[in-house]
């Protein structure tokens, strides 16, 4: 694809400038881990310098288009770079070779599916000894794993919330990627996992998680083999949840964040930052959970003895 022929054809309404142009397959945030040549943008002068290799076109301001050249990177220069790639996103799904390719959904054996269950007729995959009570709802770009358990009302495989805003009004980027659930995953009742953002990408849940009711698992996230997730708790997109480790009741995590393996965010916590393998946080803001009983009994000591 090239933004010299897609921009006019889909997107006349905004005036661009190309130079030293190149070819790319698919769109992406600077930082994503794509294998293929992508397109990103860039709005401001840190985005620079954590570019991915493969991000060989951005979409940027005239005042940044300099410095990316210097990359020997392909640059389009725009007023609004934000606008025009989610809007060049929305787009490309008309322009074929963008979205993914559709097929016909298919459902392995001895699978249990209710008759108040919706799933999609295209674009599923359901493995074998799958489980999927009333009211569940399975959208298209989904895998299920073998042995899983939907239970009622849960939704898989919707748009997350996602805006982004022009000349002061909102609209609504679309979603092409998808959700994967490995093998025996347990989703309790009212839970939604939504899908990925771009076409490449999935929102994963590994093998043996355990997701409790009224949990909301944002776009692209990847939560790692034999974690849970307890009610209640919101995970922003792009999160990444090693192996074996837990989510406690009422959490948030905020997008982006990375929680290693073997790890706790105990109850009520809002994780703002990195978990490193093996810790736990508790907190708003979370901090490592020892810290933060040392800060509560120093609290509760009266004041003359906290100030000895």
């Amino acid at each position: 694809m090239k933004l010299s022929a897609l921009l006019p054809e889909l997107l006349p309404q905004y005036a661009f400038r190309v130079e030293n142009e190149q070819e790319f397959s698919t769109l992406g945030l600077v930082v994503s881990p794509v294998e293929e040549p992508f397109c990103a943008f860039v709005e401001n002068e840190k985005a620079l310098y954590t570019i991915g290799d493969n991000a060989v076109m951005v979409i940027t301001t005239p005042d940044l288009a300099p410095k990316l050249l210097t990359q020997r990177r392909g640059v389009c220069v725009t007023a609004q770079p934000r606008v025009v790639f989610f809007r060049l996103h929305n787009a490309l799904a008309r322009h074929g070779g963008y979205a993914r390719p559709r097929f016909a959904t298919k459902i392995g054996k001895n699978c249990s599916i209710s008759p108040l269950a919706v799933v999609a007729k295209e674009n599923v995959t359901i493995g074998d000894n799958v489980v999927i009570e009333e009211f569940a709802v399975i959208r298209d770009n989904v895998t299920i794993g073998d042995n899983c358990v939907i239970h009622a009302g849960v939704k898989i495989g919707f748009n997350d919330f996602e805006y982004k805003k022009e000349n002061g009004k909102l609209f609504t980027v679309a979603h092409y990627g998808g959700v994967i659930l490995g093998e025996e995953v347990e989703l309790h009742s009212n839970t939604c996992v939504n899908k990925a953002l771009y076409p490449w990408d999935n929102t994963v849940i590994g093998d043996r998680c355990k997701i409790d009711m009224l949990v909301q698992i944002s776009h692209g996230v990847k939560v790692g083999n034999d974690t849970m997730i307890v009610g209640l708790s919101g995970i922003g997109g792009r999160t990444e949840i090693g192996e074996n480790s837990w989510i406690g009741y009422g959490c948030i995590v905020r997008n982006g964040v990375h929680i290693g393996s073997n790890a706790r965010a105990n109850m009520g916590a809002v994780v703002s930052r990195d978990v490193a393998d093996g810790q736990a946080v508790t907190g708003n803001f979370a901090i490592d959970h020892d810290i933060f009983m040392e800060n509560l009994k120093r609290a509760a000591k009266p004041t003359k003895e906290r100030n000895e």
